[in-house]
């Protein structure tokens, strides 16, 4: 391995770790902060039982999240010195506007949620979580801003050897990026709501706090169902938006090799990249992917081999993700509508099969997380920006690889004990269960007293 793919390798194992905890983060605050306003409209004790129970398992995993986040950001000073110097005027700008505004809110109204109980009244109480949810989403947004312009580069010009902003506006409100932030915080509402899901079923398996668990449930499968069909149709424009700005990249997804008007999609495929053909191409929906590309059924949709080699995304990597995500989006549909469903009709418990599944979906959104990180990021590649930069040449010039192999092992090493004590910690507190209320605690110390 030389230093480039050493130091995209590096990146990518930091960055999927880190990404770990961003959509827990986004989809659970949102919950809780649900759950506080449900208590705060009802006066209902147990509302406020589960905003405290879920606003510890998200505040385990925000905290994680933050340490996650700071360490990656130096690679930008470090491995990717030539990247930072081409692009930083542009690429710096979301970023320091999301550590000085979006996480300078979140982490202030997190600290006033804190210890805020019993302070202020609820509904500022309620009001302070909101902001959390609303600073964790904007956070996302700059980051993605960002994201989105290495994608798809807008409101600049090469002036004095690198690339300057001349249109923020440009920039901030590209199609792209407005589709980008949609889908990615979607994506993280589904990791959110399967959670909350995973983690009721595994109680009411157990019989545990039923009645708590069952509402925690039903929330959840609620929120699963409207994000999950919405998370449809934004990916679908995204696909769309994609189509237009990275026709490499919608080529290497569906393993299209040849150009064509009006292009199907095939169900089971098998891409062969040395030849440049697929070994199988079976059950055709004709000129479906025409429609969903360009939505017009006899658009023409360029092949691979209309791009040069070297300008061709891995295709093998790209495809599978992209197919397996699209599988695993359609399932997250099907199973929040029949989560809706039983928790509805009030049958969970009678649904013990059912409630198995949902224990184990819990990673199952993660995956399809990280399958679409792989389709963005691979599927971009050989640009660090598309169209403008190579990645070859953004990495720093005087790092050595044996600098890269050391600050790899000590990130794996650091990130691994982060990741066990993440599992332990979040695991321990989400099967204890939520704490009894101050009344039941007093008659359970009496009957102890009398007997």
């Amino acid at each position: 391995m030389d230093v480039v793919a050493l130091s995209r390798l590096q990146f990518a194992l930091t960055a999927m770790f880190h990404f770990i905890f961003v959509p827990l983060t986004l989809g659970l605050s949102i919950l809780v902060a649900i759950m506080e306003t449900l208590y705060v409209k009802t006066n209902n004790e147990m509302y406020l039982r589960m905003t405290k129970f879920w606003g510890k398992l998200f505040l385990i995993n925000f905290a994680l999240g933050v340490v996650t986040g700071i360490t990656m950001e130096f690679q930008f000073g470090m491995n990717w010195a030539e990247y930072s110097r081409y692009v930083g005027d542009i690429f710096g700008a979301p970023l320091a506007i999301e550590a000085t505004v979006a996480f300078f809110l979140e982490s202030t109204f997190l600290g006033i949620w804190i210890f805020g109980w019993k302070k202020i009244s609820k509904r500022a109480h309620a009001f302070a979580i909101w902001m959390v949810a609303i600073g964790s989403n904007l956070s996302a947004l700059w980051i993605l801003i960002a994201n989105a312009w290495m994608q798809n580069p807008v409101g600049y010009v090469l002036r004095n050897g690198r690339a300057e902003m001349v249109d923020f506006v440009a920039v901030v409100f590209s199609s792209y990026a407005i589709f980008k932030f949609l889908h990615q915080i979607l994506a993280g509402y589904i990791v959110g709501s399967f959670f909350v899901m995973g983690v009721s079923a595994y109680h009411l398996l157990k019989q545990a706090n039923v009645e708590f668990f069952k509402k925690s449930f039903k929330i959840a499968a609620l929120f699963a169902l409207i994000v999950s069909f919405a998370e449809f149709f934004i990916g679908d424009w995204h696909a769309h938006e994609v189509a237009k700005v990275q026709p490499t990249k919608l080529a290497a997804m569906e393993s299209l090799w040849e150009t064509q008007k009006g292009a199907p999609i095939y169900l089971f495929t098998i891409p062969n990249e040395a030849k440049e053909e697929n070994l199988i191409e079976i059950l055709p929906l004709p000129k479906l992917l025409s429609f969903l590309a360009y939505h017009d059924f006899n658009a023409e949709v360029k092949g691979l081999k209309a791009f040069p080699k070297e300008e061709r995304p891995p295709v093998m990597p790209v495809f599978l993700s992209f197919r397996l995500m699209v599988v695993l989006g359609t399932l997250f549909m099907l199973l929040a509508l029949l989560a809706y469903y039983y928790s509805k009709k009030d049958v969970l418990l009678d649904k013990q099969w059912f409630l198995k599944i949902m224990l184990y979906m819990i990673p199952i959104p993660y995956i399809a997380n990280f399958l679409g990180w792989i389709v963005a990021e691979v599927g971009r590649q050989p640009w660090i920006v598309y169209g403008l930069m190579k990645t070859s040449d953004g990495v720093s010039k005087s790092v050595t690889i044996d600098q890269v192999w050391f600050s790899l092992i000590g990130f794996t090493l650091f990130y691994g004990l982060l990741g066990i004590i993440d599992i332990y910690l979040i695991t321990k507190y989400a099967k204890k269960g939520p704490k009894l209320t101050e009344a039941k605690q007093k008659v359970i110390q009496a009957s102890t007293v009398s007997a």
